[in-house]
């Protein structure tokens, strides 16, 4: 079963942690062991992970990739949204887990971030976690 919660972000370009929200929904499956996917079904979002313990990190990957895919280009695309496009495409739509004991297996630093480049909007994530077998 697929669980979905939505995500409002605030800014035209930010990260939004979304740990806590993906363990719930990790909880709410009774899952022990297994896979935890993460999917953003939007074309100008994306979902990573990182550091998580430290803010400017985000801000800072935020900063260099408005310097490599600047908002004003001569991009062809006539609804204006060519660099969340191009910046989502290469952060990518999905993420994989590893959950054990009902938690999701992360590292000390790492955290599961919304990654807004169109905003600001309502979006959703959504949160299919699988059993491991045997």
């Amino acid at each position: 079963m697929v669980q979905t919660f939505q995500v409002r972000s605030s800014a035209k370009t930010e990260f939004i942690d979304i740990t806590r929200s993906v363990q719930e929904a990790v909880k709410k499956t009774g899952v022990e062991e297994g896979i935890c996917y993460i999917f953003i079904p939007h074309t100008t979002a994306a979902v990573t992970i990182n550091e998580n313990a430290d803010p400017s990190v985000s801000q800072d990957i935020l900063m260099e990739l408005n310097k490599v895919i600047p908002f004003q280009d001569r991009y062809h695309h006539l609804e204006g949204n060519s660099p969340a496009h191009i910046k989502a495409s290469l952060i990518g739509p999905s993420e994989t887990v590893f959950v054990e004991s009902g938690k999701l297996v992360l590292g000390t630093w790492q955290g599961i971030f919304f990654c807004e480049f169109d905003g600001p909007r309502n979006r959703n994530v959504y949160v299919k976690v699988v059993r491991a077998e045997g």
